[in-house]
Order: structure tokens, then C-alpha cells, then sequence
């Protein structure tokens, strides 16, 4: 079974920074591309950064205007674990972000390229 953990959510302010982390057990992880999602309450899942199956040495990444150059997807395919780095962050960033795992190994911007969800883990920027 096929299970996806985040952690590193918490409670900062305008302009700080923080790590996201969600650990991958039950697939190969290195064959399938990850993503993040946010929700906020009241609104629609939204995508915030893919990151592709490890091939060789190079992982392709993607991300909406929303966060680019802000947020940063890695994968570390040794420890099973894929890191969403949020730099500069904003009160808008606020929401419960999800770890997930796509069917596919390019790519996967939409919900419905993801077979598999974590928990969420919150994350709350003050202003």
C-alpha cells in the first residue's frame, strides 16, 4: 500500500521561509513524477509545483506564476522523499498542502495525473 507523508508545515510570518517534506513507502519512488497542491478553505485544490521522474541525473520541474521563483520541488530518491522549499513567503500562501504521487513519470500539473494523497500539512503566513 502505497502511503505519502508530509511534515514541515507551521505557523510564520511575510517573508520567511519554510521546508516542506513528504516521505514516500510502498512504490518505487524514483519511477513516478510528485507534486504539491494547496487548498485554502472555501476554494479549489490548486497545483503548486511537479517535479518528474528522476532521469539520470536530471529531474524536470514545473510550477504556476503564483510561485515560481519563490518555491523550489526536489527529490531526494535515496531517502524516498520529495521537498517543496517555500522562500519569501506570503499571507496568501496560507492553506493545507498536499504530497502527492503521480501514475506517470513526466510532468503532472492536474489533480486527475495523481493516484495517490497525503494528509496535508498546514501551512500559516501572518502578516
Amino acid at each position: 500500500q502505497v502511503q505519502l507523508v508530509e511534515s514541515g508545515g507551521g505557523v510564520v510570518q511575510a517573508g520567511d521561509s519554510l521546508r516542506l517534506s513528504c516521505a514516500v513507502s510502498g512504490r518505487t519512488f524514483s519511477l513516478y513524477a510528485m507534486g504539491w497542491f494547496r487548498q485554502d478553505p472555501g476554494k479549489e485544490r490548486e497545483f503548486v509545483a511537479s517535479i518528474s521522474a528522476a532521469g539520470g541525473s536530471t529531474s524536470y520541474t514545473d510550477y504556476p506564476p503564483a510561485v515560481r521563483g519563490r518555491f523550489t520541488i526536489s527529490r531526494d530518491n535515496a531517502k524516498n522523499t520529495v521537498y517543496l522549499q517555500m522562500n519569501s513567503l506570503k499571507p496568501e500562501d496560507t492553506a493545507l498542502y498536499y504530497c502527492a504521487a503521480a501514475n506517470r513519470r513526466t510532468i503532472a500539473t492536474r489533480q486527475n495525473e495523481y493516484n495517490t494523497w497525503g494528509q496535508g500539512t498546514q501551512v500559516t503566513v501572518s502578516s
